[in-house]
């Protein structure tokens, strides 16, 4: 099938005008058929996705639209999310997806990416680790996203730093030590990878320079520093232990799961949850170098 042809400014022809990124109240309204005030209410409630710039609310017109199909029956309702978890690689929670087997699949490729496939209804949870502006993490960009139906919860601290082989312990105690040294990049779509580039600026180094190889995941990372592939990683610390190698702290981050609402109470989401208040979870997460489980399931963000 051949896409349909682009409108131009041929005789007889209007272009229609893209629809509004963004909605006003009235214009909610109108499309509701309900009264102003009621959209005062919803927005008060928590019913409906918003934003709220210089004191004005604005309507993300993508997310209205989704929210309205979720909220659908019948023929022409929004399809089911899949039983995938998306978003950002995370070892302990990566082992407990195998041990509690929840049924819940994969697809790590990236906070960000996680975002953007989470709001595209590609799955039902989506692993979250970047660092804000403001020093927080992941509750505004969570909240600037227009995603509804859908809560942050606390998953585990975590100490992010400088993996490298045991020799270069001496050589390199800080990001600027760096300079002249492979190391492994992530992709740009990783919160470590976004985290790590801004360190860099203020350390004055070129984060894109020299070039390690590409790892898409915390343990590819570490293991190509492990292998001799790169001098160094921006990795956790329970991967260093892991793989032994040596260890330099930066930063601690907070990891979230950013959930579907409706998913959390259904079997693969209770499964996890039931898997991790028990004791084998308990005793992995304290024999994992760097992680804090005290906010596990600690809501931070409802939508």
């Amino acid at each position: 099938m051949c896409p349909p042809a682009a409108a131009g400014n041929h005789a007889g022809m209007t272009r229609t005008a893209p629809p509004p990124e963004y909605l006003t109240v009235r214009e909610l309204a109108d499309l509701l058929r309900i009264k102003e005030r009621k959209v005062y209410d919803l927005v008060a409630a928590g019913d409906v996705p918003c934003s709220r710039v210089t004191g004005k609310l604005l309507f993300p017109e993508r997310a209205i639209r989704d929210w309205i199909a979720s909220a659908s029956s019948g023929p022409g309702a929004a399809s089911p999310r899949p039983l995938i978890l998306l978003g950002s690689h995370d070892p302990l929670l990566e082992w407990a997806l195998r041990q509690s087997r929840c049924g819940l699949a994969t697809y790590l490729d990236g906070s960000l990416d996680g975002l953007a496939r989470f709001r595209a209804r590609e799955g039902i949870a989506t692993g979250l680790h970047v660092h804000e502006g403001d020093g927080g993490w992941n509750r505004g960009t969570v909240a600037g996203a227009g995603i509804a139906d859908a809560a942050l919860v606390g998953w585990a601290r975590r100490r992010r730093g400088l993996v490298v082989r045991p020799e270069d312990a001496g050589r390199i105690g800080g990001i600027a030590d760096l300079r002249d040294r492979r190391i492994a990049r992530r992709q740009a779509e990783s919160g470590a990878q976004s985290l790590f580039a801004r360190l860099a600026e203020e350390a004055g180094l070129d984060p894109r320079t020299p070039a390690g190889p590409l790892a898409r995941s915390e343990s590819d990372a570490v293991q190509a520093v492990a292998q001799g592939h790169a001098d160094a990683a921006f990795g956790l610390e329970a991967l260093a232990a892991q793989f032994g190698l040596h260890f330099v702290p930066v930063a601690e981050e907070r990891f979230d799961l950013l959930v579907d609402r409706r998913a959390w109470f259904d079997p693969p989401m209770q499964v996890l949850l039931e898997f991790c208040a028990g004791p084998d979870f308990r005793n992995q997460s304290a024999a994992m170098p760097g992680y804090d489980i005290a906010e596990l399931g600690r809501v931070r963000w409802n939508g």
